[in-house]
């Protein structure tokens, strides 16, 4: 998410940090869509703080990457990349030089990762064992912001803030090699590992999906119900997507198509989307201090069965696929004085941590 964006909604998220969940809403008709196969029964669960660690350094986050491999969380912060243990909450390495990173994007088979730093349009390349940068590349854009991986093609993609396009990088040479034109502001992306990558088109409430082999755009749909979409997340056997929008809903997308299967009321703030697919639950990290937590039921059938308090601020999230947790990062605020103007809130010095949500039996 663009420093930009979240200096505009912050303020209006902490007001609401104190508000109580939104009510269920019915799920939306499904217009020509494809059936989601049937989800098996599961016990339910709840899901609840299991830790809060602290974290060293001040300045702004945005996202989270989980690499389950090595048991490293990588969390993209102000000037540089902290890699932490998230089992103890320790931070093990971090990548410098990486001013205004937004993501952090993870080539496990090719033994490297890539970070977009979005204040002087760059991405750096690392090894992932032992987090040395090996170079860095200009990006064909402003702001690279979301970043993505796709082994199939062996890829990688930023998607451009201020220049509404996407950067194409060859990871097997770490070479430029494409630009795909976008019809607005890109944010948030999915990959389906079939060959295609999706991404959200936030100013124009819309769904891109682009051929990762060729780098060209193949549909762009609306997002019907949705507002400002700005998280994305896929469950890839259904052919499912699951979009965060700033109207506090997410709507589920049948990737096959565009048509939206079914709408559900989230929190406000939304800026991540993750699916588990062995659990068969789709979470949405909000900035008002919420993750909903919403169930799939097979056959486009999908429910709200959580909003779990989590901390104001923690809006962006990665999730774990063994343990099943939450990892969210967040800090305490200074209060704004009285008839202030309105904009990003200071972060108390030395409040930055580390949130571990966890799954508990009903």
């Amino acid at each position: 998410m663009t420093s930009k964006r979240a200096a505009a909604r912050l303020p209006a998220l902490l007001a609401l940090a104190a508000l109580a969940a939104a009510p269920l809403a019915a799920p939306a008709a499904a217009p020509a869509a494809s059936a989601a196969p049937a989800a098996p029964a599961a016990p339910a669960v709840r899901y609840a703080l299991k830790a809060s660690y602290p974290i060293a350094g001040d300045g702004w986050w945005d996202y989270l990457a989980y690499d389950a491999a090595s048991n490293r969380l990588f969390i993209a912060h102000a000037t540089h990349v902290q890699v932490v243990d998230p089992t103890t909450g320790r931070v093990t390495g971090e990548i410098g030089d990486t001013p205004g990173v937004h993501g952090v994007a993870l080539a496990d088979d090719l033994g490297k990762g890539y970070t977009s730093n979005g204040q002087e349009n760059t991405v750096s390349v690392f090894d992932l064992k032992t987090l040395q940068v090996k170079t860095k590349l200009k990006t064909t854009g402003e702001n690279p912001d979301f970043i993505a991986y796709d082994r199939g093609s062996h890829r990688v993609f930023t998607f451009n803030g201020r220049s509404s396009n996407a950067t194409i990088i060859d990871a097997t040479t770490d070479r430029v090699v494409g630009t795909i034109a976008l019809d607005g502001k890109p944010e948030a992306a999915a990959v389906d590992g079939r060959g295609r990558i999706y991404v959200n088109i936030e100013n124009k409430s819309e769904l891109t999906a682009i051929d990762t082999a060729s780098g060209r755009v193949v549909a762009t749909w609306p997002l019907k119900g949705c507002d400002d979409p700005s998280a994305l997340a896929i469950d890839a056997a259904a052919h499912r997507l699951f979009a965060g929008c700033h109207n506090r809903q997410m709507v589920v997308v049948d990737a096959d198509n565009g048509a939206v299967v079914s709408t559900l009321p989230i929190g406000q703030g939304v800026d991540a989307d993750a699916y588990d697919a062995a659990a068969h639950l789709a979470f949405s990290s909000q900035g008002d201090g919420t993750l909903t937590v919403v169930r799939a039921e097979g056959g486009d059938r999908y429910r709200v069965v959580q909003d779990a308090p989590t901390r104001r601020g923690a809006r962006t999230m990665a999730l774990n696929p063994v343990s099943h947790d939450v990892y969210l990062v967040t800090a305490d605020f200074e209060e704004a004085p009285a008839g202030a103007a309105h904009g990003r809130p200071a972060i108390k010095p030395g409040s930055f941590r580390l949130l571990v949500m966890a799954p508990t039996a009903r």
